[in-house]
């Protein structure tokens, strides 16, 4: 096994951590939000912004070469893929919004709001083993290759999950520690292991990036804007800012 393929293990061993013992770390578990919460999200939109989209915008000339297309068209393209994340996570939570409030107006019957609530524990929990998948596989392509751009994924990511299973975990309280944590863990490893048995063109890499920080963006902002919430806009500019700092370490050091 290379140092390659060692660190990459060591990467999903941990997001895998994050999502079976996100129940262990009761510091999150406080109102208002918690300013790591916060923090972390503000790290992973950073990410999108500062690393994944202009990375995506290097490569242009070469996705260019791919699809025959002028410059200003795939440029459209790349970014259509990222709001078609977006779209797609928006789309999974507003249905889950509107399943529960039907279930919550309909006459009381158990029996109709337990198969509501398991409905939208598979539907999430589905929809977040494909997002796991993806970000396992994209560990062992060519956009991360290099110490630093691993690291940085890894960071960001990490940080990311803690949102999303906090968010996850309070959406589906006790389902999420019997099931969706270690369907969610299962599938960043099985992301991983794809990743080292299949390499796809750079073309559907970048896509799968672009893509991947839509859905980044939907899911942070999810967390962050509602409300009840009680979000912390401080550590949240200060999870970007430590990310940009992280990028002006990169450019130094590297």
């Amino acid at each position: 096994m290379n140092t390659a393929m060692i660190a990459g293990l060591a990467i999903v061993a941990g997001f895998a951590a994050i999502h079976v013992f996100i129940g262990r770390l009761r510091k999150l578990d406080v109102e208002p939000r918690s300013g790591w919460l916060s923090f972390a999200g503000g790290t992973a939109v950073a990410y999108v912004f500062l690393h994944v989209l202009p990375e995506l915008a290097e490569h242009q000339q070469e996705y260019q070469s791919a699809v025959m297309l002028g410059g200003a068209n795939v440029e459209v393209w790349i970014y259509a893929l990222s709001m078609l994340g977006l779209a797609v996570y928006y789309g999974v939570e507003r249905w889950a919004k509107l399943t529960m409030a039907k279930a919550d107006a309909a006459p009381s019957d158990g029996a109709s709001e337990a198969a509501a609530h398991n409905e939208l524990l598979w539907v999430h929990t589905g929809s977040f083993a494909i997002y796991n998948l993806l970000i396992g596989y994209l560990l062992f392509q060519g956009e991360l290759e290099g110490g630093w751009p691993l690291a940085l994924y890894a960071i960001a990511m990490g940080l990311h999950f803690l949102t999303t299973d906090h968010g996850m975990r309070q959406h589906h309280p006790g389902a999420y520690d019997r099931v969706s944590r270690w369907v969610l863990a299962a599938a960043v490893f099985a992301g991983w292991l794809l990743g080292m048995a299949y390499a796809l063109p750079p073309l559907v890499i970048g896509c799968l990036f672009a893509f991947l920080a839509g859905g980044v963006v939907l899911n942070v902002m999810k967390e962050e804007l509602p409300e009840e919430r009680e979000s912390r806009f401080g550590p949240f500019l200060g999870g970007a800012v430590f990310y940009a700092a992280l990028l002006v370490a990169e450019g130094v050091l590297g």
